[in-house]
């Protein structure tokens, strides 16, 4: 008797694997009501984007060009450069760099700083970051710089107190500024103790100037390093 139950059960549960397989071939295959009529000539709004998977068609990629002409136009973008080219003429009119200078910007985002040197008439621009933006920006490990000892006249990060490790982000700097060159620097805005920390941590600098500054809508502490030896 029990074997044909068991019987019983096994015929059952192949019918309804076959029902359900059925069921399941007939859903692939149907299009679903809330696909977009691929044959529409003029869509309503909510059907122009996105669009659905449902025809199979890709979506146009906007090059890095043109999202570069819509990002670099924003009031954010135009703040934010300027912000950082105000620091930058305070730091030419000391003679810290010119136009003829050779410029390294460290971490520098999206290219902020980059952009500022270069709308400054700076031709020799190089910004590195772990993230590249191009063509501003180049994907380089702060912390392992590929650049030769002593090739720029200028070196500068705005975010130091973001590196993963301070000390070795700082000798890479000082290694790639050539002696007599500038290293700048900016930590979140702090007092005497902090900033003696941050000093020490330069071995073949010694101190220009410190400043609190508003560069990028923060209020941060800007560190003037000039370097004395190789």
């Amino acid at each position: 008797m029990d074997r044909y139950v068991q019987s019983f059960l096994n015929k059952l549960s192949l019918a309804f694997l076959i029902i359900a397989s059925l069921i399941l071939f007939l859903i692939f295959i149907k299009t679903p009501e809330t696909c977009v009529n691929p044959n529409l000539t003029k869509p309503k709004p909510h059907h122009r984007f996105p669009k659905s998977t449902c025809d199979f068609s890709h979506r146009t990629k906007t090059s890095i060009k043109k999202h570069n002409r819509r990002l670099w136009s924003t009031k954010s973008w135009i703040q934010t450069v300027d912000s950082f080219k105000a620091q930058f003429q305070t730091l030419q009119a000391k003679n810290l760099f010119s136009k003829h200078s050779r410029a390294l910007v460290v971490s520098a985002g999206p290219g902020h700083a980059v952009m500022a040197l270069k709308e400054m008439g700076l031709r020799d621009v190089t910004g590195v970051e772990l993230v590249d933006s191009p063509p501003l920006v180049s994907h380089v490990d702060p912390h392992n710089l590929p650049f030769f000892d002593n090739a720029f006249d200028l070196g500068f990060s705005a975010y130091l107190d973001r590196a993963l490790f301070p000390d070795r982000y700082v000798r890479e700097m000082e290694r790639t500024v050539r002696v007599g060159g500038a290293c700048v620097v900016s930590v979140e805005e702090c007092g005497g103790k902090e900033v003696e920390e941050v000093v020490r941590l330069f071995r073949k600098s010694k101190v220009l100037g410190v400043r609190n500054v508003t560069m990028g809508g923060e209020k941060r502490t800007r560190i003037v390093m000039r370097v004395t030896s190789d």
